[in-house]
């Protein structure tokens, strides 16, 4: 699977990221955000995570890297997960190195996400979340059209922390990304 944008390109986990995946998230200020990641990360944790992702049903679950057009280098990594054809929902996260934010890489991606979610799997919404705190994700999620719906308290063990996270839920539906997209082509 290949999603394109502007400075991206989304596309299936190979054999041959494992490098730049580590040194993406063997950064607790990156992993702290994230439930299943634990810190330190290694190439084993690596090497397993993509043999994890190759092994997925894509009907239920898309796990994709971003790499950056112009150096052809893993920046980060997303997913469309819990796939519901039949309510036409599904959820997902996203992560970017440290090195990589804050240049628009993670909105770019995200919104590539979502309208494939949108256009391709007919999707007509999306549910994310982000960890309490997370202001970064949640800033993001609100400037693609994401509207904060409610916390689940403690729902996560994070492996990085050793600790129980809140989850703050947003969703996104089809109508508002779309009145979103009008607004940002």
């Amino acid at each position: 699977m290949k999603i394109e944008s502007k400075r991206l390109i989304l596309r299936n986990w190979e054999d041959s990221d494992v490098k730049d995946i580590v040194e993406g998230l063997n950064n607790i200020e990156v992993a702290k955000w994230m439930a299943s990641v634990p810190y330190p990360y290694t190439e084993n944790d690596a090497k397993k995570f993509i043999e994890y992702a190759k092994s997925q049903d894509e009907n239920v679950k898309i796990s994709l890297a971003i790499v950056l057009k112009s150096s052809n280098k893993v920046i980060g990594g997303t997913e469309i997960r819990n796939i519901n054809k039949k309510d036409g929902t599904c959820g997902g996260g996203i992560w970017l190195n440290e090195k990589y934010q804050k240049n628009g890489y993670g909105t770019e991606a995200f919104s590539s996400r979502n309208r494939y979610c949108f256009d391709i799997l007919g999707l007509r919404r999306i549910e994310n979340g982000y960890f309490k705190g997370n202001d970064k994700s949640h800033n993001m999620q609100l400037k693609l059209g994401y509207k904060d719906e409610g916390v689940r308290r403690k729902k996560y063990f994070c492996l990085a922390t050793n600790e129980y996270v809140d989850e703050c839920v947003t969703g996104l539906l089809k109508e508002e990304f779309i009145e979103w997209s009008d607004k940002n082509v």
